[in-house]
């Protein structure tokens, strides 16, 4: 009896309790951007170490291939994230960044988007800059949660 219970106990712990500090491991997550205007989903493939000169292993930074679903009017990258304090940077120009009119075939204006996510948790944001915007605009920044699942 006290088996079964202390096996329930854990069970709901273990469903409760924050992921281990270790939650980002390599592997390849689904991007999920649920206020950006786009038709595209992404994975991200994050599969290896980035090397030093010698080559040899860093542990603050993992190169990444960034998959846009479908491969129309998007960009697939190859960047590095870096690791700092607990969160991932990564920085991609994308030239189909900000779209404007018809989702789908209305004209994009290039955008620098830096994305930083906490290594935990796998939530963060992107800041999107572009030097226009959509109709003759100023440019500006649009700021966007995101969250990362795995695959």
């Amino acid at each position: 009896m006290k088996s079964v219970l202390l096996g329930a106990v854990l069970a709901v712990a273990a469903l409760v309790a924050p992921p281990p500090a270790s939650a980002m491991s390599l592997g390849s997550y689904l991007l999920h951007i649920p206020e950006r205007r786009d038709f595209h989903t992404y994975v991200w493939s994050l599969i290896a170490p980035c090397r030093n000169p010698d080559n040899t292993k860093r542990t603050d930074c993992i190169d990444a291939e960034i998959m846009p679903q479908p491969i129309a009017k998007a960009v697939y990258s190859k960047v590095p994230a870096w690791l700092a304090d607990g969160r991932y940077t990564m920085v991609i120009d994308d030239p189909f960044g900000l779209r404007c009119g018809d989702i789908y075939y209305g004209p994009t204006i290039p955008t620098h988007d830096v994305y930083t996510w906490d290594a935990t948790t796998l939530t963060g944001q992107m800041v999107s800059s572009f030097a226009a915007g959509c109709d003759g605009a100023p440019g500006g920044q649009i700021t966007y949660p995101f969250f990362l699942t795995r695959m």
